[in-house]
């Protein structure tokens, strides 16, 4: 995503079957983003695919808004863009019919939506509005709707403090707040039956924990620390083995085993690396856990590498041309 103040637009690329990246066009969301630089939005989540891989969600920073694109082949077909429900959207989550957005501006809140059956336009969900306990300290980074529907978890780097939402037939109750295991909690990702994996960027660190059936955060393991800087954006393959952290200081991706319940071990330091000054600053997985893609803010690319046995990383290039201020990657 582009995140461009004068237009936002979502760069797409076609994925050949070795992994390689070809640009296929530029779409607008119909909104504005946010800023310029290496990360504008501080979050992870910014750009989201639903669980079937065919619509796609884009927050509009700068327009508070949320756009959903109707995903076709290499092609993408706006189909609505709703307002966010607060100010400044910096992370949007999606689960079956059930979407939910991270407001970091103003009063820092969540909001709700559903997708329309007919047309999967984006319907403001009554009653969803709920504010972030860290109020104008929260500085959100990303919002997530667990597997089972249950909760939603929100990272807050201001307060350095994760927050559970409890969800009843698709509305939160308020959020509760927990202490993270570290300073400046970031990108998660959910593993193991509610196994939560925290980045934390303070530390250049990991940490993990569980969510109970009663919606408490139960700190399991960290934080991990992984020797490089600035780990602020973390993803685990649908099999839930393995958790992989980009390292925005030091330009390298470092893999974490995580075992069945929930204990993280660092694996390699650096299981990658995305080049000197190249910021790498958002990441994400392909549908079929092949290939993992990371856009670089620093060097304004997007760099591949393809997962091996036991999360070992091969680079398979990197494609440039991504503007600087861009913020969010989602791969099918």
């Amino acid at each position: 995503m582009t995140n461009q103040p004068a237009g936002n637009s979502v760069i797409v690329y076609h994925r050949d079957a070795a992994g390689a990246l070809t640009q296929a066009g530029s779409i607008p969301t119909g909104g504005n983003g946010a800023g310029s630089g290496v990360d504008p939005l501080g979050s992870e989540g910014a750009l989201t695919l639903s669980d079937d891989q065919r619509l796609l969600f884009a927050v509009n920073a700068g327009s508070n808004s949320v756009s959903v694109f109707a995903v076709i082949g290499d092609e993408l077909r706006l189909l609505n863009t709703a307002s966010s429900g607060g100010v400044m959207p910096v992370s949007v989550t999606v689960r079956h019919d059930l979407v939910y957005v991270v407001n970091a501006g103003g009063a820092p809140n969540i909001s709700g939506f559903t997708l329309d059956p007919g047309t999967n336009r984006l319907v403001p969900l009554a009653g969803s509005t709920q504010p972030l306990p860290g109020g104008a300290a929260a500085a959100p980074a990303e919002i997530s709707i667990t597997s089972d529907g249950g909760a939603l978890v929100v990272t807050e780097k201001g307060t350095n403090s994760i927050d559970v939402f409890s969800l009843d037939r698709g509305l939160p109750g308020p959020g509760a707040s927990f202490p993270s295991n570290a300073t400046t909690p970031f990108g998660f990702s959910f593993g193991h039956e509610g196994t939560v994996a925290v980045a934390d960027a303070g530390l250049s660190a990991a940490s993990s924990y569980k969510l109970n059936q009663d919606d408490k955060l139960v700190a399991v393991s960290g934080p991990v620390g992984d020797g490089q800087a600035a780990a602020c954006w973390l993803v685990v393959p649908q099999d839930g083995n393995y958790a992989f952290v980009a390292n925005a200081g030091t330009g390298t991706i470092s893999s974490y085993s995580v075992a069945p319940n929930g204990v993280l071990t660092l694996l390699q330091a650096i299981a990658g690396s995305t080049g000197a000054g190249s910021a790498p600053t958002d990441m994400t997985l392909s549908n079929n856990g092949q290939f993992l893609y990371v856009r670089a803010g620093g060097s304004g690319s997007v760099v591949g590498f393809r997962i091996g046995a036991g999360g070992a990383l091969t680079s398979i290039g990197a494609v440039p041309g991504v503007p600087s201020g861009s913020q969010g990657i989602a791969a099918r």
